[in-house]
């Protein structure tokens, strides 16, 4: 049997490599095709990127109907995201599609509408911390082939509390050098979709060069991609059997 190609869309909203000459120099052709250039390596993905400023932020019907695992990224630009995109993602994350939210993308539209809770309230500082993440699951898919931390040398500083809803996992628990904690990989289901909230990856920063991170995400995408989308029948319905000996239309 073929194996199951899984059409991967990394969006990203792609303003800070514009406007920010130090985060340029990271990430000359955006921080989506940074981690595009990386999947494309991995057997089995089929990956294209979209960003906020082309036409319905590039998640027309069209490619979000034929995506399997959608990765957001995002930061100074939330609120400029449509309604109407964002009401189509959480539909589709619905129905099946995997979502990976990934660092700031924690205070976005659409991870703060499906987990129903203001995600943005929490601890953070930019001063060049060393980030240890510790794995916390190691028996989950996401953490295979991790060992037992990732070590960043320098990351921006999320710390607790997190508002966030009552995750299904945390699968890595982060320390700072100036010591804080923080949950940073978080597994929700959503109707028929999975999501995994992912913390590294600050735009002044290379995190996501690092071998790593890098295959966190890989995994996430063959955990998070459905093997089949659900069909439900929704609606009126006539009843399976006769109702009080008749038959109801």
């Amino acid at each position: 049997m073929d194996k199951k190609i899984i059409n991967v869309t990394v969006w990203n909203e792609y303003r800070h490599e514009k406007c920010d000459e130090n985060v340029r120099k990271i990430y000359p052709d955006g921080i989506h095709n940074a981690i595009k250039a990386y999947l494309d390596t991995v057997d089995g993905l089929n990956v294209r990127t979209a960003t906020l400023d082309e036409p319905e932020h590039g998640l027309t019907d069209d490619v979000l109907n034929s995506t399997d695992v959608l990765l957001w990224w995002g930061h100074m630009a939330h609120g400029e995201v449509s309604d109407e995109i964002v009401n189509k993602v959480f539909n589709r994350v619905q129905d099946g599609m995997g979502l990976i939210v990934l660092h700031s993308g924690h205070a976005s539209k659409i991870f703060q509408k499906l987990c129903g809770t203001h995600s943005d309230r929490l601890k953070w500082r930019e001063d060049g911390d060393k980030e240890r993440l510790w794995v916390v699951d190691p028996s989950h898919p996401i953490v295979q082939g991790i060992g037992e931390y990732i070590e960043l040398e320098h990351e921006e500083v999320y710390g607790e509390v997190f508002e966030v809803a009552k995750p299904d996992e945390v699968v890595f628990i982060s320390w700072f050098e100036g010591g804080e904690v923080f949950r940073s990989g978080l597994t929700y289901k959503r109707g028929s979709g999975k999501i995994f909230y992912f913390r590294p990856g600050h735009e002044s920063v290379p995190s996501y060069k690092n071998e790593k991170v890098l295959k966190v995400i890989e995994n996430a995408i063959f955990w998070a991609a459905p093997d089949v989308y659900p069909q439900f029948t929704t609606g009126y319905v006539r009843p399976l059997e006769k109702v009080g000996g008749r038959e109801v239309k």
